[in-house]
């Protein structure tokens, strides 16, 4: 059967520890696997606004000894001018691997349903698992292992990092709290996926309306803007004046409940002054480059693992 990265609990806690190990010695050693050599093609789908996916996904591609093949999804119109099959029926046998960026859960599902190849979720409106697993690279790499970890997140609960993190975190074994204001919870059946896998991992999940509950005594604390893309029409609303999340921006007195050394992380792009303040983000304690830099290296991992399972017919 062939795997996909989809969404966060896509990976058994046991193969997300393996991931994260592989992407340590990845980085350690950028050059170390070539699974893709030939160079084999991997398409990488585009119908959202990309800086850092496209950046580290294709050098990712090519560092693995393969092809990138960056295709436009505005220009390839999938699922408007050919069905989601269709397209993944004709790209599936040109290619070693499927990574995209889109919009609906269930065009990344449908495209996984008929590829034949792996398929990587890139971002979507649900979920952002390449960004969770870098994140965890991140936090490891500076807090050591994970698990029985507090990781907090405040803001918008209802999108696709807050997701990630209850997901990405509970196998991990971590404390995930998310501080959203109540009329942004998370989706209720990523909230119960997400108890479930901490009730065998041994961490928890906590979502709250007290913005300094879900940081106090935190060892690391993320946030996110508050217009994710497609949400631009209710920018003022969601960032003018009596925006309900502005209790839940990362300013320095609220990270100052979390622990005295806790670290910053931010999946960027950032708004300085709205969701998180100047002196967090570019402060001593930010670990936002590492983070943005842990993209390229968790990807790779990821890639290599989907590769090597579907060569193995496991």
């Amino acid at each position: 059967m062939t795997r996909h990265l989809l969404a966060d609990d896509d990976l058994t806690p046991a193969e997300q520890a393996t991931v994260l190990d592989r992407a340590l010695a990845l980085k350690a050693s950028r050059h170390a696997e070539r699974p893709l050599e030939g160079p084999q093609a991997v398409a990488i789908i585009f119908d959202k606004p990309t800086l850092r996916t496209q950046l580290s996904f294709t050098t990712g591609v090519a560092e693995l000894g393969g092809y990138p093949m960056v295709v436009d999804g505005n220009l390839a119109q999938i699922g408007t001018r050919e069905s989601v099959a269709d397209v993944a029926r004709v790209i599936g046998r040109q290619v070693s691997a499927v990574v995209w960026r889109t919009h609906g859960q269930d065009r990344i599902e449908e495209m996984a349903r008929h590829a034949g190849v792996p398929v990587v979720n890139a971002l979507t409106d649900d979920y952002h698992p390449c960004q969770g697993l870098a994140d965890l690279l991140t936090i490891r790499e500076h807090r050591g292992e994970l698990a029985g970890q507090h990781l907090a997140y405040v803001g918008d609960g209802d999108n696709n990092m807050a997701h990630t993190y209850l997901l990405a975190g509970a196998t991990a074994g971590m404390h995930v709290r998310i501080g959203t204001p109540a009329s942004h919870q998370p989706d209720a059946g990523v909230l119960a996926r997400a108890e479930a896998v901490a009730a065998q991992t041994g961490g928890s999940v906590l979502v709250t309306a007290d913005p300094v509950e879900a940081v106090a005594d935190a060892g690391s604390v993320a946030t996110d803007t508050w217009v994710s893309m497609g949400q631009e029409d209710e920018r003022s609303g969601r960032q003018g004046e009596g925006s309900p999340f502005a209790p839940f921006a990362l300013s320095t007195e609220l990270f100052a409940q979390a622990a005295p050394d806790a670290i910053a992380l931010h999946c960027l792009p950032a708004y300085r002054g709205v969701e998180i303040a100047a002196d967090v983000i570019d402060g001593p304690r930010s670990v936002v480059w590492d983070e943005a830099e842990n993209r390229l290296h968790a990807q790779k991992a990821v890639l290599a693992f989907l590769l090597e399972q579907h060569r193995d017919g496991t």
